[in-house]
């Protein structure tokens, strides 16, 4: 994994990284107005905040986790200027310690910065902390990307292998990530999975 202080320097740079786009990704949104963002909500890697506030807004008892601490007090800043009523809280995902159990957990953006061994306990990590018959709502960069640049593609075959013990996936679907204007493209083509917690 990318070290912290990386990180950091990502939401501390003059310019907001590609993926912090300032507000939620369209597919998050749509799983809002559909009423999936609910109950008690974790955002895995939630960066600036804006997931866990549109989750929050619709109702969740939202709960934000960033790896990053300048990334958190953004977060908290936006809620507090917002009026939303969210918990972000600085916290490695591979890892969890809140002492809850969630309903609900979303991922835009985090699987794809695991390799193999990673990527397992970062898995291992969101089963302790999702009840039993939770949902886990996951985008990722895709290997259908074209390029070099970016993280990591991410093959379907690979949310499949992840997720085959204790977890049922109810669908993949190819979407896309909408990007901060760059040198590359203004998109990138994602994977979107549903996936639930046996």
């Amino acid at each position: 994994m990318t070290p912290t202080n990386d990180w950091d320097a990502a939401y501390t740079a003059n310019t907001p990284p590609p993926w912090d786009i300032g507000r939620p990704q369209p597919a998050f949104v749509r799983l809002a107005e559909r009423g999936r963002l609910r109950g008690r909500l974790l955002d895995a890697g939630c960066g600036t905040g804006e997931h866990t506030l549109l989750a929050a807004a619709h109702g969740a008892e939202a709960v934000g986790v960033d790896i990053s601490a300048p990334a958190i007090e953004h977060a908290r800043r936006k809620a507090a200027e917002r009026g939303i009523p969210a918990r972000f809280e600085v916290a490695d995902a591979l890892a969890l310690r809140l002492d809850l159990i969630f309903d609900t957990a979303i991922d835009s953006g985090l699987f794809h910065v695991f390799d193999d061994a990673l990527r397992a306990a970062y898995v291992a990590s969101l089963r302790s902390v999702l009840r039993s018959g939770g949902y886990y709502h996951l985008m990722c960069f895709s290997d259908r990307q074209p390029g070099g640049w970016g993280p990591r593609r991410i093959h379907q075959h690979e949310i499949i292998a992840a997720f085959r013990d204790g977890w049922a996936i109810e669908h993949i679907a190819a979407d896309a990530f909408e990007l901060n204007p760059g040198p590359e493209t203004p998109t990138a083509l994602a994977w979107r999975a549903t996936i639930l917690r046996q």
